[in-house]
This record gives C-alpha cells, sequence and structure tokens, in this order.
C-alpha cells in the first residue's frame, strides 16, 4: 500500500512544474506536517535557553557556553545513532523513549542551575539532555524520501524543510529570550521540555506515514552506516561549518545585546537573522534548477563565508541586523542543497541516519563554536565571538573545493548494503 501511494505521489508530482502548492497536496503530508512543526519548535529554543539560564546563575558566558557546548556534542554523538535506530526499527519505536527521556533531562538540568549545583554537575546532566534530542527533522525528510520517491518535488521538500526549520529558528529564539528575560531565568528551558513532551508523542502517533523498515524476506536488511560513503563525509565537514555560524551568532548577539544595555534585542537580531535564511529557503525551493547541485552548493558556501567574515565589521544594532540578514540568506542554500544532495548518495533504507549525521554536524558544530564563542566573549574584546562563524565557514568551504567530487551521486543500482551481488539491490530514489 505504501510502495502504491508513492508511485501515484511520484508520478503526480512529475507531471506539473515542482512548487510548493503541488508540495503539500501530496496524499498524508498533513498529517506528519503539523505535529512535526510542533516537535521541532523546541530544538530552536535549547541551546539559547541553556545559555540565558547558566549565564544568569554563573555570570559567565564562558561557562554557559560551555554547558550548552557539552549538550551539543552529545547530541551530535547520539543523532547518528537514532537515526541508525529509525531506520531499522520504526521512528516511532525510537521517538517516544527518546522523547520522555529529553523531558526528564531538562527538567534536571534546570533543577540543578537553579540550585547552584557545582559546573560538573551541569555537565553531567547536560549530557542525557543532548543525547535525548528528538531527531523529529530528519524524520519529517525521511517522510518525504517515502511520498516522493522518484519526484523533483524532492528538491522543493528540501526548502520546505529547510524554511520550516529556520521559521522555528525565527520563534524559537524570540520565546526563548522573552520567557528568560521577562518571566524567569528557568522559563525557557522548562517550557522546550514541555513542547518536546507533547510535539513528540503527537509526532510518533502518526504511524501511517512514516517509513517502512526494510526487510529482506523475514529478516531486517542491514546496511552500512552512511557515513561510510564519501560524499556524506564532506557533507558533514560542510555542515559543521554552518552549525559555526549558529552557535557563534547566538553567543556573540546575547553578549553584544548585553554589553549595549538592551538584552531583550537579542532574540530579535538572531531572529532577523533567521528570517533571512527562511526568506532565501522559500526563493530557493520555489526555482527550477538547471545547475548541479554539487556546483551550487560550492557557490552558496563561498558566499556564506564572505558574509560571515562581515560580521566582523558591524559595530550597531543596524549594521549587525543587516549583515546577519546577508548571512542568513546565504545559509539557507547551502542547508537545501546539501539536504537535497542526500537524496542521490545513499539509498531509502539510509537516508534517516544520514540526515541525523548532518543534523548531528551543525549540532557539533553549533556547540564547539558556542564554546569558542563565549572564551573569546571573555577573555578578548566585545564582538570577539564574530571570529568563530568567520573561521568555521572559511574552513569548510577551504574542505569542500578540495573534496567537491565525491558528492558526485552513486550509480544507479548501486546500494551501501554489506556484501556483494548476492543481495537484491535497494531501489534508487
Amino acid at each position: 500500500m505504501a510502495s502504491t501511494v508513492t508511485s501515484e505521489s511520484a508520478r503526480t508530482s512529475v507531471t506539473s512544474r515542482p512548487g510548493y502548492g503541488q508540495l503539500l497536496r501530496t496524499r498524508g503530508a498533513w498529517t506528519f506536517l503539523l505535529p512535526g512543526f510542533a516537535a521541532r519548535q523546541p530544538f530552536a529554543m535549547l541551546t539559547l535557553s541553556i545559555v540565558l539560564l547558566v549565564q544568569h546563575t554563573t555570570g559567565s558566558y564562558g561557562a554557559a557556553g560551555a554547558v550548552a557546548a557539552v549538550t551539543g556534542v552529545s547530541m551530535a554523538l547520539f543523532a547518528p545513532l537514532t537515526g541508525r535506530l529509525a531506520d531499522r526499527h520504526g521512528q516511532r519505536t525510537v521517538l517516544v523513549p527518546g522523547v520522555l527521556g529529553h523531558t526528564l533531562a531538562g527538567v534536571s538540568l534546570t533543577a540543578l542551575a537553579l540550585t547552584d549545583a557545582p559546573l560538573w554537575a551541569l555537565f553531567v546532566a547536560a549530557v542525557p539532555t543532548g543525547a535525548s534530542v528528538p531527531q523529529v527533522g530528519p524524520m519529517v525528510r525521511a517522510r518525504w524520501g517515502v511520498r516522493l520517491q522518484g519526484s523533483p518535488l524532492m528538491t522543493t521538500a528540501a526548502a520546505f524543510e529547510s524554511v520550516t526549520d529556520e521559521l522555528t529558528f525565527v520563534l524559537g529564539p524570540l520565546l526563548a529570550t522573552a520567557l528568560c528575560t521577562t518571566v524567569d531565568p528557568a522559563a525557557g528551558l522548562l517550557t522546550e521540555a514541555t513542547l518536546t513532551l507533547v510535539g513528540g508523542l503527537l509526532f510518533a502517533s502518526q504511524k501511517s506515514t512514516q517509513p517502512a523498515v526494510r526487510r529482506e524476506g523475514h529478516a531486517r536488511v542491514e546496511h552500512a552506516s552512511a557515513v561510510s560513503v564519501p560524499g556524506i563525509r564532506v557533507l558533514i565537514v560542510a555542515f559543521l561549518g554552518i552549525g559555526s555560524v549558529f552557535g557563534g551568532l547566538q553567543v556573540s548577539l546575547a553578549a553584544f545585546t548585553e554589553s549595549i544595555g538592551e538584552p531583550g534585542l537579542n532574540g530579535v537580531l538572531y531572529g532577523t537573522f533567521a528570517a533571512g535564511n527562511m526568506l532565501s529557503g522559500i526563493i530557493c525551493g520555489a526555482i527550477a534548477w538547471k545547475r548541479a547541485p554539487r556546483r551550487r552548493l560550492v557557490i552558496g558556501y563561498a558566499a556564506l563565508a564572505l558574509t560571515a567574515t562581515g560580521l566582523l565589521a558591524a559595530h550597531s544594532v543596524l549594521t549587525l541586523a543587516g549583515v546577519g540578514f546577508l548571512v542568513g540568506m546565504c545559509v539557507a542554500p547551502a542547508l537545501i542543497t546539501g539536504y537535497t544532495l542526500v537524496d542521490g548518495l545513499v539509498p531509502a533504507g539510509a537516508r534517516t541516519e544520514a540526515f541525523t549525521w548532518l543534523t548531528g554536524a551543525v549540532a557539533l558544530g553549533q556547540a564547539a563554536a558556542v564554546t569558542a564563542a563565549g572564551q573569546l566573549e571573555d577573555r578578548l574584546w566585545d564582538g570577539a565571538g564574530f571570529l568563530v562563524p568567520m573561521g568555521g565557514t572559511l574552513l569548510a568551504l577551504a574542505t569542500l573545493v578540495a573534496l567537491r567530487s565525491r558528492l558526485v551521486p552513486r550509480p544507479a543500482g548501486r546500494t551501501v548494503a554489506r556484501g556483494v551481488g548476492h543481495r537484491v539491490p535497494l531501489a534508487v530514489d
């Protein structure tokens, strides 16, 4: 039944020009889009909520950045495992315990921070908080892959997901900042835990649209890890650089707005950056691209590195908002193109894991950037944290240019399953 729906969706999609209207008419899409949006909203609040809470209780951006970094590193390390388990056992089986564990861990971290627990205790609590972050974004992308198998709407879906992500990153920081600065420093993290619980369980309940567990006869097909594909490793480096932009901006903008006595502007400035990202994502999804994806990725990433360098020259709210908006405009094309390339690099049975590797890379880059930017803001001059997104994107760009040949799609019929020709090849999108 699922394959019939997939084929019908693909044939319907091919008959018209790719666009958002056609995408949103895909059968069953809304059943996972709405709960998926609610479930991924907390992810945009987590890091900033931790930074604002721990900075309030310790008085140090360095300590706050370090705790947030532990959370990000933990998420980055465990996200691929979550994706691999979801591919092999089903999304709901993995998601429900993860949601419950994350809620408990987030509440525990909040309680420790408010009771002035030692820094090492916050680090310990940060580990399960990050490890249990629900990988809803990759799971939604995997569901699109099932619905749109073989359809040109896959690029539009990648753009739509990037826009959805950025909408959460517009709303998330604004909500976290408002809660932490006007209600209570702990309100942001507690709200994040509550939204994770409610949204995550609603998304997990949508069993009809989750990808089927891949089987060969009555046995599960055992795939090699998606990270064994060279192109995925190149994309991981690129996404680490994108993470350095997110993390570097979160700390540096918070430090900047506090230095001018307007901490409430932090969410506005970060929201401007995310709005630029969202706008360019909408534009990217509406364009019928003729240039090869890997060339678009290199060009878009070069623009990202250039604009990230410009953050160092911004010394006022207005200029910082303008440059931040341009940086955001350059992030979305890189993200969208990277996610689009996954479809040609790995088979469907490893797709959720591949997406979680990229999501984890963003989180890891963000964690490293939060730590580095916090230390730079504490030890050097105001605005020194902006060195982090500049350095991260330039290093990733150099790697991307040098290894771009590895982003060539795999030949039709090739699989990443262990063994050789005795296995039945999986269908290639």
